[in-house]
């Protein structure tokens, strides 16, 4: 993959945050496939517990929410409502994504959404110094201090997965 620069890595060289970019082959004769807790660990040589995926819940009409979680896994949907006070979340429709965040599909990140919204991540991400997630685009990602990706998102931890 060619030298690339997306948008999350401007705003963390911004912060001068330090981060290590992570490729992989997303797209196999034009069709995506999703980095997985299958090949996580083949694919960008980073295990399972470290690399988190990014999804964009509704709680209400035009309330939403970000929850990170290790790929592996898969969220719990009552206590990721608690964990926002909300009395439920639900996963947004994979056509609302790029027009709500500016992402798509398997390059949805946390940092640099058109509006930002308050994230959650699992707190298994204390169990690590660093942790990986979409640099924003399908392909790319980013390994971060946690502590890093504390200061540049209104994020906090909750135990959000079954």
């Amino acid at each position: 993959m060619k030298d690339v620069k997306t948008n999350v890595m401007r705003i963390l060289d911004k912060a001068k945050a330090d981060y290590c970019i992570r490729t992989y082959e997303a797209e196999v004769d034009g069709e995506y496939i999703p980095l997985s807790a299958q090949n996580s660990l083949e694919k960008i040589g980073v295990e399972n517990e470290r690399c988190f995926k990014t999804i964009v819940t509704r709680a209400r009409p035009g309330v939403y929410y970000v929850f990170m979680l290790p790929i592996a896994e898969e969220l719990d949907l009552k206590k990721c409502a608690k964990s926002v006070n909300e009395k439920s979340v639900e996963p947004i429709a994979v056509k609302e994504l790029l027009p709500l965040t500016g992402y798509v599909r398997g390059g949805c990140s946390p940092i640099g959404m058109k509006k930002q919204f308050v994230t959650v991540i699992d707190e298994t991400c204390e169990l690590f110094d660093n942790v990986v997630f979409s640099a924003g685009k399908r392909g790319v990602m980013v390994d971060v201090k946690v502590s890093d990706l504390f200061s540049l998102v209104p994020i906090s931890s909750a135990d959000i997965t079954h």
